[in-house]
Parts: C-alpha cells; structure tokens; sequence
C-alpha cells in the first residue's frame, strides 16, 4: 500500500495544472481529427486546435511539438505526442515533485536565464533534466 501513495500524492498536487490542461479537451474533439488517450497514467490530447496553439502560442522559434501540465501532455498530433512522450514524462514527474509552483518555478528560471544573456528554454534546469532522461532512454 506504501508504494502507491507517494503516486497518488503527485497526482493530486499536480491536479490543479493537470485540470487546467484538460481544458484544451474541445481542441481534441473528434471534428478537430483529435483525440484523446490516457497512458501510462497521464493523459495525451491531440487535435488541429492544439496544434495551432503549440505553433503559435509558445515562445519557442517555431512552437512547441508538445507540451504538459500536470498529468496532461498536450500535442500537435498523435507522431508528436510518442516522439515526446518520454522528454514530456519526465515533466510530469517534475509537476508531481512541484505542484503549483511548477510554472513559476519555471518561468522565473527561464527569465533569470534571459536576464543573464542565456538559452531561457535550453538553459533551464527543467528542460536540462528532461532532454538528459530523454537521452538516456
């Protein structure tokens, strides 16, 4: 019983930004050619409305192929949402150890690093992590 806790703990205090990330759900309707799907735990959402917003409503050069919040990954299609998925794991587990302050966390790294002249998305120490999980299998 012990081991399943510390999971379910994570999960809800990523709950307010996983719900905020259910949000896109009518971006993933059926009509949108979207979907949605819940693996290993967290839920993947895909439709062309998501797909405009990872394109157009980042800040990276080009958009983002995927994003997350909480236990929901967000992204442009089903081939972005598995070329991802193990980068966009690992920021779950991040959102799972932070809870809401997860993305203040993150924007104040990303701006202390613009501050200083650096990379605000390569540079940041959660994307650091994520892309060396990644590299790592």
């Amino acid at each position: 019983m012990k081991a399943g806790v510390a999971p379910a703990v994570r999960f809800v205090w990523a709950l307010p930004w996983t719900l905020f990330g259910l949000c896109f759900l009518p971006f993933a309707a059926p009509w949108t050619n979207g979907r949605v799907r819940w693996v290993a735990g967290v839920f993947e959402l895909h439709g062309r409305g998501i797909d405009w917003c990872l394109r157009h409503l980042t800040l990276l050069p080009g958009g983002a192929a995927a994003i997350t919040f909480g236990n929901t990954v967000l992204g442009r299609d089903a081939e972005a949402l598995e070329s991802t998925r193990s980068h966009e794991r690992v920021h779950v587990r991040q959102y799972g150890r932070w809870g809401l302050f997860f993305v203040p966390a993150y924007v104040i790294a990303s701006a202390w690093l613009k501050l200083r002249g650096r990379d605000a998305y390569r540079e940041n120490p959660f994307e650091v992590e994520a892309y060396a999980k990644e590299d790592c299998g």
